[in-house]
């Protein structure tokens, strides 16, 4: 696979990088990825996430293999920006727990000068764009789509299978809560 993902400090200009997939399928693998590349390179980074995630750990985010990575755990998108002023690369992990103005201010540290790099979920459970998402695609430099492998039939799979009953859009949870599904094999469960 060819890697056209920059990884190098922005000179003159920011930009925007979003990994987004459905659950499952590497996109925090990816973001840790890029991190510490930028960390290797000496760059100042600083990571963050929303303070609804906290599966795996309050200060640090973690993939679903645990990998991991110190983070910062944050109220809204608007704590990132005061937030991020001293630093070259930002991570922002589970974007879609955040308002939509993580938009606004991933535009706003770009136009900075800074590398912004953002991870989350591009549909929810029912296979409906989950935003902010869809607006950071749409002004992103590089995107970057992650696939998933089905668990009934083992094809590629974007659609996240929620396993439990529950009609909430937020449900945080792991693999006790849902799975990746293929097209075929994704279906819409009853709610209570």
């Amino acid at each position: 696979m060819v890697d056209f993902t920059p990884h190098f400090v922005p000179a003159d200009t920011g930009w925007i990088e979003v990994i987004a997939g459905c659950m499952f399928s590497g996109k925090t693998e990816e973001l840790i990825r890029r991190l510490r590349r930028a960390q290797i390179a000496k760059l100042n980074v600083k990571i963050f996430k929303p303070e609804t995630d906290n599966r795996y750990s309050s200060n640090e985010i973690v993939s679903h293999s645990y990998q991991s990575l110190p983070s910062q755990l944050v109220k809204s998108s608007e704590d990132i920006l005061n937030n991020a002023s001293e630093a070259h690369v930002i991570g922002i992990d589970e974007a879609q727990f955040f308002d939509i103005g993580l938009v606004e201010v991933c535009t706003k540290l770009a136009n900075s000068g800074k590398r912004v790099i953002v991870a989350g979920l591009d549909m929810d459970y029912r296979g409906i764009p989950f935003e902010p998402i869809p607006q950071l695609l749409s002004i992103a430099e590089y995107i970057t789509k992650t696939l998933a492998i089905c668990v009934v039939c083992g094809n590629p799979a974007n659609m996240t299978q929620r396993k439990i009953k529950s009609g909430e859009r937020v449900l945080v949870g792991a693999a006790d809560s849902y799975e990746a599904r293929c097209r075929i094999h994704h279906y819409i469960p009853e709610s209570d």
